[in-house]
């Protein structure tokens, strides 16, 4: 790495673009990742001090929560405290490490999927639930979610700051993200483009078939459901968990399925906000 890149830090940009909206956007940060970090954490100790939610949907939802807060803490902190910094500079070193959001953003995609089947067999199968969503699966389901998102993490850092880059190291972002990465790159990025697209699309191809065939089938059993309250609690989960995986995958697909040349940094700064900041507020609440 040393023999390729002559470049020791970067510095983040931000949204110094709008000098008149710093402080207000430093309150609002701050309020979100306030909500967040005690959402999260509640809903862990929620989870962990009452028996009653010791069930296969509680423990993904633990799990949610803590990869949330994590999600979050890499890259709300130094956004918040770049909005005070003269000369928001961030290391190479450390710029690597902000590359493992990619990581709970995988494993979130990943935990969504099989939050989205476990809903398809409480509903559809309700009799065989305690029996196809033991406590054995389960705990293979979140290990796989993590060693597939700490892996794809890995491999896509390493195929990053293995380019060249030399003189330009202004990033206009927020935190050290792919696209504006390798639009500083005096390097051929093709190969870089090509294992983004591979990645996100593993995750989308292993993800959405799951997500979209459970609802498909889930609303056809809810309508089955004889009573009223059923249906309507059946209906309100899966348009909860739907709104969120919309939001959540919409915003990764628009982002990272394209090439860097269709890289606009205003559009995708404001984008990049909804999944980095947003919807972990949004999840303990939904």
């Amino acid at each position: 790495m040393s023999n390729h890149t002559t470049v020791a830090e970067f510095i983040l940009m931000g949204f110094r673009d709008h000098p008149e909206l710093q402080f207000l956007l430093f309150m609002v940060i701050l309020v979100i990742y306030m909500i967040t970090v005690f959402g999260n954490l509640g809903m862990i100790l929620l989870i962990k001090s009452d028996s009653h939610l010791h069930t296969p949907m509680c423990f993904f939802f633990g799990n949610l929560s803590l990869v949330d807060f994590c999600y979050s803490s890499v890259i709300a902190p130094n956004m918040l405290m770049n909005f005070w910094v003269e000369n928001p500079v961030i290391s190479f070193s450390a710029c690597a490490m902000q590359f493992f959001f990619g990581s709970f953003a995988g494993i979130e995609g990943f935990l969504l999927a099989v939050m989205t089947y476990d809903r398809y067999v409480v509903i559809c199968n309700p009799l065989l639930y305690t029996v196809t969503m033991s406590l054995h699966l389960n705990v293979l389901l979140v290990l796989a979610a993590y060693l597939a998102g700490f892996l794809k993490a890995a491999i896509h850092t390493g195929f990053t700051f293995q380019l060249s880059f030399r003189h330009l190291n202004v990033i206009n972002h927020f935190f050290c993200d792919t696209p504006p990465l390798l639009k500083l790159s005096c390097s051929d990025t093709r190969v870089n483009e090509v294992v983004i697209f591979a990645f996100a699309s593993f995750n989308e191809l292993s993800c959405l078939p799951i997500i979209l065939s459970s609802y498909l089938y889930i609303p056809i059993a809810a309508l089955r459901i004889h009573s009223a309250e059923g249906r309507h609690k059946a209906f309100s989960t899966c348009a909860s968990c739907l709104m969120v995986i919309t939001i959540f995958f919409g915003t990764i697909l628009f982002t990272y399925l394209r090439s860097s040349s269709c890289y606009s940094r205003d559009h995708d700064k404001v984008v990049s906000v909804f999944y980095t900041v947003i919807i972990l507020m949004l999840n303990p609440f939904i």
